[in-house]
């Protein structure tokens, strides 16, 4: 019964961070600016903003 609440819970959790970057992508927010040398994480270049 534990095991099935956590999983209910993560997912939960999931879906919530999912439904937020979907709103923020749709009000046009986003955490990459495109500038990709001030970026901490894996910019690639093959992207195109």
């Amino acid at each position: 019964m534990g095991t099935v609440l956590v999983g209910v819970i993560l997912v939960a959790v999931v879906a919530v961070i999912v439904v937020s970057l979907v709103k923020n992508k749709k009000n046009g927010k986003s955490f990459c600016d495109g500038n990709c040398s001030a970026c901490h994480s894996a910019c690639n270049s093959k992207n195109s903003f």
